[in-house]
């Protein structure tokens, strides 16, 4: 069982990130905490980000963007993107289970897990472009 020490930095974080529908970057968290009063150092929220994901609290997502992005929801589930705003969205549809065993066949690895991240357009973008 993994020990977690939960300071008052990581704890004000790890809220952040949990209560954000819209997948934070670092800067993203760091403006919320300044929001709400605090002054921490940004490597102390990147210590405390990097911290919550070792320990699984947090999920770090590389969605091929410049910054990685957090998400406080560790159930499993996939993520879209906006090719235009960036924004980034969650699918609870799950991967297919055939791409499990065909990936296994594939690379010889024992798959365990998906994270698959599709690309689009969201609504708001496509209703700009029709106007």
């Amino acid at each position: 069982m993994k020990t977690i020490n939960l300071t008052t930095q990581r704890k004000a974080v790890y809220e952040i990130v949990c209560e954000a529908a819209d997948h934070p970057t670092a800067a993203d968290v760091m403006n919320r905490l300044v929001e709400r009063g605090h002054n921490f150092a940004y490597g102390t929220v990147y210590n405390s980000l990097r911290y919550l994901s070792d320990k699984d609290l947090i999920r770090e997502l590389k969605l091929g963007e410049a910054a990685s992005r957090y998400d406080g929801k560790m159930d499993d589930h996939q993520h879209i993107v906006c090719e235009n705003c960036g924004a980034v969205d969650e699918v609870m549809t799950d991967a297919p289970v055939e791409w499990y065993a065909a990936v296994a066949e594939e690379t010889g690895y024992d798959v365990h897990h998906a994270h698959v991240v599709f690309r689009g357009v969201c609504t708001e973008c496509r209703n700009k472009s029709r106007k």
